[in-house]
């Protein structure tokens, strides 16, 4: 046996459709198209939105909501997720980054307050809710921002 010996199983395949090509076929002269209209014509494309002249759905649903060019958007880090981290003597994006806390160390990161970190520990943020700049301090800590 050969590959070029291969056949499909009996059935499996149909011949196509030989379209427009003349009376005896069953699909001559408009090809199955149809009589007239916008799509027996070549080159005739109906967008996927499109309904027939009635207002489109994209049209008639509100629009609603505001996307704030200028909003930032924190990656959160928790005092409790720090407990991952173990040798390090000061936390910087670079090492939230490397314990897999967050995912980009060029986007910003706020610490937040949540669960108990015990360490003494420099910390390097963008941003720092009140509840763990405390909790850091009270260990003996800094909180620089960046």
């Amino acid at each position: 046996m050969k590959l070029g010996n291969l056949k499909g199983a009996k059935g499996s395949t149909k011949k196509s459709k030989r379209i427009g090509r003349g009376q005896a076929t069953g699909q001559g002269v408009t090809a199955g198209r149809g009589d007239k209209g916008q799509h027996a014509r070549s080159g005739s494309k109906r967008l996927p939105w499109f309904e027939g002249g009635q207002m489109p759905l994209q049209r008639r649903l509100p629009k609603h909501g505001f996307s704030n060019p200028d909003r930032i958007e924190y990656q959160v880090v928790n005092l409790k997720d720090l407990t991952r981290i173990e040798k390090a003597e000061e936390i910087t994006p670079e090492v939230l980054r490397e314990a897999g806390l967050i995912r980009s160390s060029k986007r910003p990161v706020k610490l937040l307050g949540e669960g108990e970190f015990e360490k003494k520990v420099n910390v390097k943020v963008h941003a720092v809710s009140k509840t763990a700049k405390e909790k850091v301090e009270k260990r003996g800590g800094i909180v620089t921002l960046l």
